[in-house]
Protein backbone atom coordinates (compact mmCIF):
# COMPACT_ATOMS: atom_id res chain seq x y z
CA UNK A 1 0.00 0.00 0.00
CA UNK A 2 1.53 3.42 -0.96
CA UNK A 3 2.16 5.74 1.81
CA UNK A 4 0.42 9.21 1.31
CA UNK A 5 3.37 12.22 2.59
CA UNK A 6 1.70 14.28 5.34
CA UNK A 7 1.62 18.33 2.88
CA UNK A 8 4.15 19.80 6.00
CA UNK A 9 6.60 16.80 5.52
CA UNK A 10 6.56 17.04 2.10
CA UNK A 11 6.90 20.73 2.09
CA UNK A 12 10.41 19.89 4.63
CA UNK A 13 11.45 17.51 1.71
CA UNK A 14 11.34 20.09 -0.91
CA UNK A 15 13.66 22.64 1.10
CA UNK A 16 16.22 19.66 2.53
CA UNK A 17 19.54 20.80 0.71
CA UNK A 18 21.76 18.82 -1.56
CA UNK A 19 24.96 18.30 1.24
CA UNK A 20 26.48 16.27 3.39
CA UNK A 21 24.75 16.14 6.97
CA UNK A 22 22.86 14.72 9.55
CA UNK A 23 18.72 14.45 9.77
CA UNK A 24 17.04 14.27 13.01
CA UNK A 25 12.94 13.26 13.09
CA UNK A 26 10.71 13.57 15.44
CA UNK A 27 7.03 12.51 16.48
CA UNK A 28 4.25 14.32 17.65
CA UNK A 29 5.82 15.16 20.80
CA UNK A 30 8.80 16.49 19.62
CA UNK A 31 10.89 13.52 20.95
CA UNK A 32 13.77 12.22 18.50
CA UNK A 33 12.91 8.94 17.15
CA UNK A 34 15.65 8.51 14.74
CA UNK A 35 18.68 10.10 13.86
CA UNK A 36 21.04 9.49 10.41
CA UNK A 37 23.77 10.69 8.17
CA UNK A 38 23.71 11.40 4.21
CA UNK A 39 26.02 12.47 1.87
CA UNK A 40 23.13 14.25 -0.08
CA UNK A 41 20.31 15.44 2.68
CA UNK A 42 17.12 15.75 0.01
CA UNK A 43 18.12 12.60 -1.78
CA UNK A 44 18.64 10.25 1.66
CA UNK A 45 15.29 12.06 3.36
CA UNK A 46 13.27 11.65 0.80
CA UNK A 47 14.04 7.65 -0.11
CA UNK A 48 11.84 6.95 3.51
CA UNK A 49 8.67 8.30 2.03
CA UNK A 50 9.02 7.33 -1.42
CA UNK A 51 9.85 3.73 -1.36
CA UNK A 52 8.44 0.76 0.39
CA UNK A 53 11.53 -0.86 2.49
CA UNK A 54 10.38 -4.66 1.90
CA UNK A 55 10.77 -6.57 4.93
CA UNK A 56 11.30 -4.01 7.17
CA UNK A 57 8.31 -3.32 9.00
CA UNK A 58 10.31 -1.23 11.64
CA UNK A 59 11.05 1.46 9.15
CA UNK A 60 7.43 1.41 8.34
CA UNK A 61 6.31 1.66 11.81
CA UNK A 62 8.94 5.02 11.91
CA UNK A 63 8.08 6.55 8.79
CA UNK A 64 4.24 6.93 10.16
CA UNK A 65 5.60 8.33 13.07
CA UNK A 66 7.16 11.26 11.85
CA UNK A 67 5.83 14.65 12.48
CA UNK A 68 8.99 17.02 11.98
CA UNK A 69 12.47 16.53 10.13
CA UNK A 70 14.96 19.13 11.48
CA UNK A 71 18.68 19.14 9.96
CA UNK A 72 22.03 19.66 10.64
CA UNK A 73 24.77 20.89 7.39
CA UNK A 74 28.13 19.30 7.17
CA UNK A 75 31.40 20.30 5.27
CA UNK A 76 31.70 16.54 4.34
CA UNK A 77 30.32 12.66 4.79
CA UNK A 78 32.93 12.09 7.29
CA UNK A 79 31.49 15.32 9.78
CA UNK A 80 28.55 13.83 9.35
CA UNK A 81 29.36 10.35 10.49
CA UNK A 82 31.31 12.00 13.42
CA UNK A 83 28.18 13.78 14.28
CA UNK A 84 25.40 11.05 13.78
CA UNK A 85 27.42 8.71 16.05
CA UNK A 86 27.97 11.43 18.93
CA UNK A 87 24.13 12.36 18.29
CA UNK A 88 22.98 8.89 18.67
CA UNK A 89 24.88 8.42 21.62
CA UNK A 90 23.27 11.47 23.27
CA UNK A 91 19.85 11.33 22.37
CA UNK A 92 19.56 6.96 22.26
CA UNK A 93 16.66 7.41 19.20
CA UNK A 94 14.56 4.21 19.90
CA UNK A 95 14.51 3.35 15.95
CA UNK A 96 18.38 3.39 16.13
CA UNK A 97 20.27 0.23 16.08
CA UNK A 98 22.21 0.63 19.11
CA UNK A 99 25.76 -1.42 20.27
CA UNK A 100 25.11 -2.98 23.55
CA UNK A 101 28.72 -2.43 24.31
CA UNK A 102 29.99 0.74 22.56
CA UNK A 103 33.68 0.02 22.44
CA UNK A 104 36.68 1.38 20.47
CA UNK A 105 39.13 -1.22 19.97
CA UNK A 106 42.88 -0.60 20.32
CA UNK A 107 45.45 -0.14 17.93
CA UNK A 108 49.12 -0.28 17.57
CA UNK A 109 50.19 2.94 16.17
CA UNK A 110 53.22 4.29 14.62
CA UNK A 111 53.97 7.84 14.12
CA UNK A 112 56.00 7.17 10.95
CA UNK A 113 55.37 10.78 10.09
CA UNK A 114 58.19 11.39 12.59
CA UNK A 115 61.84 11.53 12.47
CA UNK A 116 62.38 8.60 14.69
CA UNK A 117 58.84 7.05 14.97
CA UNK A 118 57.78 6.00 18.25
CA UNK A 119 55.35 2.61 18.60
CA UNK A 120 52.23 3.53 20.63
CA UNK A 121 48.95 2.47 21.39
CA UNK A 122 45.58 4.02 20.87
CA UNK A 123 41.51 3.81 20.15
CA UNK A 124 41.28 6.26 17.67
CA UNK A 125 42.47 6.28 14.36
CA UNK A 126 43.39 9.59 12.94
CA UNK A 127 44.47 10.53 9.30
CA UNK A 128 47.87 12.26 10.56
CA UNK A 129 50.15 10.17 8.45
CA UNK A 130 50.83 7.10 11.29
CA UNK A 131 50.33 3.98 10.57
CA UNK A 132 47.90 1.56 12.51
CA UNK A 133 48.06 -1.80 12.88
CA UNK A 134 44.81 -4.08 14.51
CA UNK A 135 42.04 -4.04 15.33
CA UNK A 136 43.09 -6.11 18.98
CA UNK A 137 39.88 -8.02 21.04
CA UNK A 138 41.57 -6.38 23.95
CA UNK A 139 44.10 -4.04 25.46
CA UNK A 140 46.23 -6.74 27.16
CA UNK A 141 46.71 -8.33 23.53
CA UNK A 142 48.52 -4.98 22.25
CA UNK A 143 50.49 -4.31 25.27
CA UNK A 144 51.49 -8.13 25.03
CA UNK A 145 52.50 -7.86 21.32
CA UNK A 146 54.19 -4.77 21.91
CA UNK A 147 56.14 -6.24 25.32
CA UNK A 148 57.43 -9.01 22.76
CA UNK A 149 57.87 -6.40 20.26
CA UNK A 150 60.07 -4.00 21.84
CA UNK A 151 62.50 -6.95 22.58
CA UNK A 152 63.18 -7.37 18.79
CA UNK A 153 62.98 -3.97 17.75
CA UNK A 154 64.25 -1.92 20.70
CA UNK A 155 62.03 1.50 20.24
CA UNK A 156 61.89 5.16 21.40
CA UNK A 157 59.37 5.62 24.38
CA UNK A 158 60.75 8.63 25.32
CA UNK A 159 59.76 12.57 24.67
CA UNK A 160 63.45 13.73 23.63
CA UNK A 161 64.35 15.71 20.72
CA UNK A 162 66.63 13.30 19.16
CA UNK A 163 70.00 15.28 17.88
CA UNK A 164 72.55 12.52 18.07
CA UNK A 165 74.58 14.96 20.28
CA UNK A 166 73.02 13.66 24.26
CA UNK A 167 75.72 12.83 26.63
CA UNK A 168 73.54 9.84 28.00
CA UNK A 169 71.47 7.18 27.08
CA UNK A 170 68.69 6.47 29.46
CA UNK A 171 67.85 3.67 31.21
CA UNK A 172 66.33 1.24 28.64
CA UNK A 173 69.27 1.72 26.53
CA UNK A 174 71.04 -0.17 29.87
CA UNK A 175 68.64 -3.18 29.49
CA UNK A 176 68.25 -3.66 25.75
CA UNK A 177 64.95 -1.98 25.11
CA UNK A 178 66.52 0.98 23.15
CA UNK A 179 68.44 1.75 20.87
CA UNK A 180 69.80 5.08 21.52
CA UNK A 181 69.79 7.22 18.62
CA UNK A 182 69.87 10.22 21.17
CA UNK A 183 73.40 9.44 22.11
CA UNK A 184 74.30 8.42 18.31
CA UNK A 185 74.25 4.55 18.51
CA UNK A 186 72.06 4.52 14.91
CA UNK A 187 71.09 7.10 12.70
CA UNK A 188 67.81 8.37 11.78
CA UNK A 189 67.80 5.43 8.60
CA UNK A 190 68.87 2.73 10.38
CA UNK A 191 66.18 3.31 13.51
CA UNK A 192 63.70 4.15 10.78
CA UNK A 193 64.69 0.85 8.77
CA UNK A 194 64.32 -0.98 12.35
CA UNK A 195 60.72 0.16 12.17
CA UNK A 196 60.03 -0.68 9.25
CA UNK A 197 60.65 -4.11 9.98
CA UNK A 198 58.67 -3.90 12.78
CA UNK A 199 55.81 -2.59 10.91
CA UNK A 200 56.71 -5.53 8.45
CA UNK A 201 56.27 -7.84 11.45
CA UNK A 202 52.59 -6.34 12.39
CA UNK A 203 51.31 -6.72 8.25
CA UNK A 204 52.21 -10.41 8.72
CA UNK A 205 55.48 -10.15 6.61
CA UNK A 206 57.95 -11.73 9.13
CA UNK A 207 59.22 -14.38 6.84
CA UNK A 208 61.78 -11.32 5.01
CA UNK A 209 62.42 -9.92 8.29
CA UNK A 210 63.49 -13.44 9.77
CA UNK A 211 65.75 -14.41 6.94
CA UNK A 212 67.62 -11.36 7.21
CA UNK A 213 67.80 -11.91 10.84
CA UNK A 214 69.21 -15.68 10.54
CA UNK A 215 72.02 -14.25 7.90
CA UNK A 216 72.80 -11.96 10.24
CA UNK A 217 73.34 -13.98 13.18
CA UNK A 218 75.28 -16.46 11.19
CA UNK A 219 77.58 -14.12 10.00
CA UNK A 220 78.31 -12.97 13.75
CA UNK A 221 78.52 -16.54 14.78
CA UNK A 222 81.07 -17.06 12.25
CA UNK A 223 83.03 -13.99 13.50
CA UNK A 224 82.87 -15.25 16.61
CA UNK A 225 80.64 -12.69 18.24
CA UNK A 226 78.59 -15.02 20.12
CA UNK A 227 76.64 -12.36 22.26
CA UNK A 228 75.87 -10.75 19.68
CA UNK A 229 74.77 -13.89 17.53
CA UNK A 230 72.75 -14.48 20.77
CA UNK A 231 70.83 -11.46 20.94
CA UNK A 232 69.75 -12.00 17.54
CA UNK A 233 68.81 -15.48 17.97
CA UNK A 234 66.16 -14.15 20.72
CA UNK A 235 65.08 -11.36 17.78
CA UNK A 236 64.31 -13.71 16.41
CA UNK A 237 62.22 -15.99 18.61
CA UNK A 238 60.53 -12.70 19.68
CA UNK A 239 59.43 -12.22 15.79
CA UNK A 240 58.65 -16.31 15.87
CA UNK A 241 56.35 -15.33 19.09
CA UNK A 242 54.22 -13.15 17.96
CA UNK A 243 53.87 -14.38 14.27
CA UNK A 244 52.72 -18.21 15.45
CA UNK A 245 50.03 -17.09 17.92
CA UNK A 246 48.17 -15.60 14.84
CA UNK A 247 46.94 -18.38 12.72
CA UNK A 248 46.21 -18.74 9.15
CA UNK A 249 42.62 -18.54 7.70
CA UNK A 250 42.53 -17.71 3.91
CA UNK A 251 45.40 -18.46 1.57
CA UNK A 252 45.03 -14.53 0.09
CA UNK A 253 47.23 -12.72 2.08
CA UNK A 254 44.55 -9.42 2.64
CA UNK A 255 43.77 -7.61 5.14
CA UNK A 256 39.51 -8.31 5.85
CA UNK A 257 36.99 -7.99 8.39
CA UNK A 258 34.28 -11.07 8.00
CA UNK A 259 31.02 -10.26 9.81
CA UNK A 260 28.25 -12.59 10.39
CA UNK A 261 24.84 -11.97 12.12
CA UNK A 262 22.54 -14.05 14.17
CA UNK A 263 18.86 -13.90 14.96
CA UNK A 264 16.84 -15.45 17.56
CA UNK A 265 13.49 -13.84 17.59
CA UNK A 266 13.89 -10.06 19.50
CA UNK A 267 18.04 -10.48 19.83
CA UNK A 268 20.79 -10.43 17.41
CA UNK A 269 24.31 -10.84 17.81
CA UNK A 270 26.97 -9.55 15.03
CA UNK A 271 30.67 -11.48 15.12
CA UNK A 272 33.46 -10.11 13.90
CA UNK A 273 36.89 -11.89 12.50
CA UNK A 274 39.43 -9.53 12.39
CA UNK A 275 42.08 -10.92 9.45
CA UNK A 276 45.62 -9.09 8.25
CA UNK A 277 47.51 -10.61 5.96
CA UNK A 278 45.34 -13.50 5.72
CA UNK A 279 45.75 -14.52 9.50
CA UNK A 280 43.10 -14.35 12.04
CA UNK A 281 44.29 -11.43 14.92
CA UNK A 282 41.06 -11.69 16.81
CA UNK A 283 37.68 -11.73 16.69
CA UNK A 284 34.61 -9.96 19.00
CA UNK A 285 31.04 -10.43 19.37
CA UNK A 286 28.72 -7.62 19.68
CA UNK A 287 25.62 -7.83 20.80
CA UNK A 288 22.91 -4.96 19.29
CA UNK A 289 19.47 -3.25 20.54
CA UNK A 290 16.56 -1.88 19.00
CA UNK A 291 17.19 -4.74 16.01
CA UNK A 292 13.30 -6.33 16.44
CA UNK A 293 11.41 -6.20 12.94
CA UNK A 294 14.46 -4.88 11.62
CA UNK A 295 15.57 -5.91 8.06
CA UNK A 296 18.97 -8.16 8.40
CA UNK A 297 20.89 -5.64 5.99
CA UNK A 298 19.73 -2.74 7.66
CA UNK A 299 21.48 -4.00 10.97
CA UNK A 300 23.99 -4.94 9.48
CA UNK A 301 24.87 -1.58 7.64
CA UNK A 302 23.88 0.58 11.10
CA UNK A 303 26.41 -1.90 13.03
CA UNK A 304 28.77 -0.95 10.29
CA UNK A 305 28.36 2.36 10.75
CA UNK A 306 28.96 2.43 13.91
CA UNK A 307 31.35 0.15 14.35
CA UNK A 308 33.82 1.94 11.88
CA UNK A 309 33.20 5.43 13.31
CA UNK A 310 36.66 5.45 14.87
CA UNK A 311 38.55 7.37 11.97
CA UNK A 312 38.85 10.80 12.65
CA UNK A 313 40.20 13.74 9.82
Amino acid sequence: MAFDTPEHIETILKNLPLKPGVYIMKNNQGEIIYIGKAKRLRQRVRSYFTSAPEGDPKTLKMREQVADIDFIVTENEVQALILEENMIKQHQPRYNIMLKDDKRYPYIRVTWQDAFPKVETTRRIKKDGSRYFGPYSAMWAVQNTLRVLRKAFPYLTCDRHITGKDERACLFWDIGLCNAPCIGKVTKDEYRAMIQELMDVLSGKSEAVIARLEKQMLAESDALNFEKAASIRDQIKAIEFITQEHRAVSPRMTDHDVIALARDKNEAVVQILFIRNGKLIGSDSRRVDNADDVADETVLSQFITQFYSHVDE
